[in-house]
Parts: structure tokens; C-alpha cells; sequence
């Protein structure tokens, strides 16, 4: 059996509780197409494969693979894929027919953010196809900020785009101890579900470089930060018209301030 192995990040989940969680946030339906990354020892594929249509694993250990290609070997809708998730050469692999409609998985925690990305996509291009829904196990830290509300030590950028890209929920937190070996965090679960944004902003680009500017400098007031973008007389007449205190931080505007913003000043940005 192979250990884990840290530069893969690897923790192996041990909570029959937890697994069960997991299952029941994902709402599994027999017609689910499932995408797992990072399945190690293949603990939580082994609940998920008589639940679903077909499972499409994706692992980077070579040790890992050989041992899932053994024990799930009967299973004629269990796909195992020797890749690195992050460099998206297994989405080649994968027929439209193939393609997973919901995402179950314990990830690596020191790529959550790159992964994160990939399902979730970008303000200004969310991921395509999109997943009906994604459950992970993740840092507890990170299901935090997914889930912050404006005005929290916790709310940040990140917090924004997702909020911007899909639904966030939490849904249990994960001791250490629920692991083998057991991480030096808390865990969480959180569920993702992606949507657009009911009102979203007119030009995504220009909403992306505003937060990115707004969120530079979290000791600096906004105005401060999108100075580098645009003068104060542009700003502050925008400012009050959407009653927004002129000495406002990023992390104290919610999603929908900052779409209206952006949709404000939008007609000022630089060419």
C-alpha cells in the first residue's frame, strides 16, 4: 500500500462520517457523470462508484495509479487518468459524452487555488462546459473565505470572484483527525454551485481589474488603491451616487456593489 507522500500533499480521509457528507452534499443521482481529483488510495471512489453513471479519476502519484487500476478493475464506468490535473491535457482525453456534470473530490490543499480556477473559470470566462455542482474537501481556511460576507477578516478577492462565479456553501467542518496522516489545518467541506451571476456586470474584464486594483492593498481605503486606475474626480462623484462611503476597504462591499461599480465606471476606465 503506498504511503502518502508530502510534496503530493497527500492525506489520506479516514471518517466514514465525513465520506458521508461528502456523498450526501454532492446529491448523487444514477445519470451523474463525476469528475474525482486526486483520488489517492481510492477510499471515497470506492463509495462513489455504485452511485453514479461513470467516474472519471485523475491522479498524479504512478504508485496510486497502479494501485486504483487494480482495485476498481471490474468496474467498466470507472475511467483512471495518469495526469496532472493542472496542466489540462486529460480534458483531451474525454469525449463530449464522457464529460463529468458534477465534481466529488479531496484535493491536494497546496493547489487548491489552480484548481479552483479551472472548474470555476474566470469573471470574464467562466469555466466551459460548467459542473453542475462541485464538493470539496478542503482547507478550512479556504471554505472561509468561499463563504465570507462583506466586512470579515475572511472576505477578500477571492471571495468575490466565487461569489461572482457560483453559489458557495459550507457545509461541515473536518478535524484533523478525521486524516492519516492529519494535516497541520482543519478542514472543511464546501459545495460550489456555478451559475451566473444574476446581474452580472456589463464588461467582466473590466469588474476582474478593478478587484484585482481594489484588493491590492488591504490597508489602503479603496479610493486609494483604484487611484492608480482612474483620478479622484472620476471616483468620488461614482462613489456617491452609489452611497458608498468615501472611506470604504474592498473587503467591505459585497459582490453586487462592486458589479454596480464597475458598471459605473466603466465608461472612464482607460483605453
Amino acid at each position: 500500500m503506498p504511503h502518502p507522500r508530502k510534496r503530493f500533499a497527500q492525506h489520506w480521509l479516514r471518517s466514514q462520517v465525513i465520506l458521508d457528507q461528502i456523498l450526501a452534499a454532492a446529491h448523487l443521482h444514477p445519470r451523474d457523470r463525476i469528475l474525482e481529483i486526486g483520488p489517492g488510495q481510492g477510499v471515497l471512489t470506492r463509495e462513489l462508484l455504485p452511485r453514479v453513471q461513470s467516474l472519471v479519476a485523475i491522479e498524479v502519484d504512478r504508485d496510486l495509479c497502479r494501485l486504483l487500476a487494480r482495485s476498481f478493475a471490474t468496474y467498466d464506468h470507472f475511467l483512471l487518468l495518469h495526469q496532472d490535473f493542472l496542466n489540462l491535457a486529460w480534458a483531451n482525453s474525454l469525449t463530449p459524452e464522457q464529460w463529468p456534470n458534477k465534481v466529488v473530490a479531496n484535493i491536494p490543499y497546496n493547489i487548491t487555488a489552480p484548481i479552483l480556477e479551472i472548474l470555476l473559470g474566470k469573471i470574464a470566462a467562466p469555466a466551459q462546459p460548467g459542473y453542475e455542482s462541485i464538493v470539496l474537501l478542503v482547507q478550512k481556511e479556504v471554505a472561509e473565505r468561499l463563504v465570507a460576507v462583506p466586512g470579515t477578516k475572511a472576505f477578500n478577492g477571492w471571495s468575490v470572484r466565487s461569489q461572482y462565479l457560483a453559489h458557495c456553501e459550507l457545509i461541515c467542518p473536518v478535524p484533523a483527525q478525521a486524516f492519516k496522516p492529519p494535516p497541520k489545518v482543519d478542514s472543511a467541506v464546501i459545495r460550489l454551485s456555478p451559475r451566473p451571476y444574476p446581474q452580472p456586470a456589463e464588461q467582466p474584464q473590466w469588474l476582474a481589474t478593478l478587484l484585482k486594483v481594489g484588493f491590492s492593498s488591504r490597508r489602503k481605503v479603496l479610493r486609494n488603491n483604484l487611484k492608480s486606475l482612474l483620478p479622484l474626480e472620476t471616483l468620488t462623484p461614482v462613489f456617491e451616487q452609489l452611497q458608498i462611503n468615501p472611506q470604504v476597504r474592498a473587503e467591505e462591499l459585497g459582490v453586487a456593489q462592486w458589479v454596480a461599480l464597475s458598471d459605473r465606471l466603466q465608461g472612464s476606465k482607460p483605453s
